[in-house]
C-alpha cells in the first residue's frame, strides 16, 4: 500500500460549504479525464462525503485516472492510500499486519499501511482491482465498508482492539465489468452493497477519443488515428455483441498515437499493440482472425502485409 503527498485543500465540511464546492468543482476536472459533469460532480460529492464509492468500467477506459484526478483536485496526496486487491494473496498482512519474533523484545505487531490509512481522517482509500481480491480480503473489508459498523478488528478473538474508521474516510474501488470480468473472482453481494455509490467509466465516443489524442499527442498522424479510433470502436461494438471478449482500449490508443510519431503504420500499430490482446485459438474462428478482418477494411490484403517472424535470406546454407 503506498501514498504520496502534496499540498492540502481547505476541506469542505459544512452542507453549505460542500454545495458551493461540488457546484463549481467541474472546472478542477483535467482536460484528460473525460467524464460528464454529471458524473464528476457526483464523484467529489461521494468523495467529501466520505461514502464507498465503486467506479466500473472496462480495462484501459479511466477508472484509475478517474481516481487520480480525483484526489489531485482535492489536493489530497497527502492523504491518498493506493492498496493493489490483485496483491491480496496474504490478507492478513496486507490488511491488517504482520507478527515478528525478536529475541530482545520478544513478539512484536506490526500494523498493515491500511490500518495507518483508515486511522487518517478524510482519507482517500483506492481499492484498486476489486475484482481481483482475495476472499479472505473480501471478508475481512466488509467490517469497515458498513457504514453502521465502520471498524476493523486487528485480531479476530473476542476482546482484542478494534481500529475505528476516522472521519471522513472515503473507499473508492476500481472493478472491471463486461466480458473482462469474468476472468475475475466473483464478487460477494454483501460486498458490493458496501459500496452506496456507484460510477461507471463510459467508453469514449469517436469525437472524444480524437479529442484526447490531440490534447495529449498533438504530433500524432491523425490520419492514421482516424483510422485506429474507428477500428477501436468497432471491436467494442463487437464485445458489446459478445464477438469478441473486449474491445482496444483507450490506454491502447493513446499508445498507439505515440508509436505514429516515431513512424510506426497502422499495420505495425495491430501486429505490436492489437494483435497480442486477442487469442489465436481456434484457427480461423480465433478472435485475432476476427480483429485482422476488421482491420482489413483499412489495410488491404492484411495478412500478405504483416512481417514474418522468420525471413529467411536466399543464401542461408541452413536452408
Amino acid at each position: 500500500m503506498s501514498r504520496a503527498k502534496t499540498t492540502e485543500m481547505n476541506i469542505p465540511t459544512t452542507d453549505e460549504e460542500i454545495r458551493d464546492f461540488v457546484s463549481t468543482s467541474y472546472s478542477l476536472k483535467p482536460d484528460k479525464l473525460v467524464m460528464s459533469e454529471l458524473k464528476w460532480k457526483y464523484l467529489i460529492r461521494s468523495a467529501l462525503r466520505g461514502k464507498n464509492i465503486l467506479v466500473l468500467g472496462p480495462a484501459g477506459q479511466g477508472k484509475t485516472l478517474s481516481v487520480q484526478c480525483l484526489v489531485d483536485s482535492l489536493k489530497a496526496r497527502d492523504r491518498y492510500f493506493y492498496l493493489n486487491m490483485g496483491a491480496t494473496q496474504d490478507p492478513l498482512g496486507s490488511l491488517i499486519g504482520n507478527t515478528h519474533f525478536d529475541k530482545s523484545t520478544g513478539t512484536l505487531f506490526d500494523e498493515s499501511p491500511f490500518v495507518t490509512a483508515i486511522r487518517t481522517p478524510n482519507s482517500i482509500i483506492h481499492l484498486d482491482e476489486l475484482s481481483r481480491g482475495h476472499p479472505d480480503a473480501w471478508n475481512i473489508l466488509l467490517t469497515p465498508l458498513d457504514y453502521l459498523q465502520r471498524y476493523l478488528r486487528l485480531d479476530e478473538k473476542n476482546g482484542k482492539e478494534r481500529v475505528h474508521v476516522a472521519n471522513g474516510v472515503c473507499f473508492i474501488a476500481t472493478a472491471n465489468v463486461g466480458n473482462e470480468y469474468t476472468a475475475t473472482r466473483v464478487m460477494d453481494k454483501a460486498l458490493l452493497d458496501r459500496f452506496t455509490v456507484k460510477i461507471e467509466v463510459d467508453n469514449l465516443t469517436s469525437n472524444q477519443e480524437i479529442g484526447l489524442i490531440k490534447l495529449l499527442h498533438s504530433n500524432a498522424d491523425m490520419d492514421i488515428m482516424a483510422e485506429i479510433v474507428e477500428i477501436a470502436q468497432t471491436t467494442r461494438e463487437f464485445s458489446k455483441d459478445s464477438k469478441l471478449s473486449k474491445g482496444v482500449s483507450t490506454r491502447s490508443v493513446v499508445e498507439m498515437a505515440a508509436l505514429t510519431i516515431d513512424g510506426f503504420s497502422l499495420i505495425e500499430l495491430a501486429e505490436m499493440v492489437i494483435y497480442p490482446d486477442y487469442s489465436d485459438d481456434g484457427g480461423v474462428d480465433s478472435e485475432r482472425t476476427l480483429v485482422k478482418q476488421i482491420i482489413q477494411k483499412y489495410v488491404p490484403n492484411v495478412s500478405e502485409r504483416e512481417t514474418p517472424l522468420f525471413d529467411p535470406k536466399p543464401d542461408d546454407p541452413s536452408l
